[in-house]
């Protein structure tokens, strides 16, 4: 995992990375620290956000992830600022097999089933690659909301 990050990383052009303060980063080895990078912390505030949008690379697991449309979904939390996934000028999210479901429909039904939970995210976004517009002038502009790349990291997981 750490080599095929690196290859992503250097491919962006390393820089500055942003990553959620999340334990899976811990849990499957993978080694931030060799890069620029700040993790989220709800405690630092707007900082965040200033990080999160001069960084060239936001790194963030996913939470459910759809086959059909090969849409990511986050949970945003605590240690998971959305800021992550929008503002820097590529994205890698790094997605363990276990969240890939077949369409939105199972997306729906876990997110029903977590409901009444007291950890119930505070936000949850769709993600399903660089947004397009060709509202200006009818010329097609990438990365109009959010990155203007993204990449996809498959993970086994447990």
């Amino acid at each position: 995992m750490n080599e095929v990050l690196a290859r992503v990383i250097a491919t962006y052009g390393g820089g500055e990375v942003i990553a959620w303060n999340d334990p899976r980063f811990d849990e499957l080895n993978i080694d931030l620290k060799q890069y620029d990078t700040f993790i989220w912390d709800e405690v630092k505030g707007a900082e965040n956000i200033e990080v999160a949008e001069r960084a060239n690379i936001g790194i963030t697991f996913s939470d459910v992830t759809l086959a059909e449309s090969a849409t990511v979904v986050l949970y945003a939390d605590k240690g998971k600022g959305r800021s992550v996934s929008l503002l820097p000028a590529t994205y890698i999210a790094i997605i363990p097999k276990s969240t890939i479901v077949p369409r939105f429909t199972q997306a729906a039904e876990q997110i029903d089933q977590r409901n009444n939970d007291s950890d119930f995210p505070t936000c949850i976004n769709l993600i399903t690659g660089p947004s397009n517009s060709a509202d200006i002038e009818m010329k097609l502009v990438v990365g109009v909301h959010g990155p203007i790349k993204a990449t996809y990291i498959i993970v086994e997981d447990y």
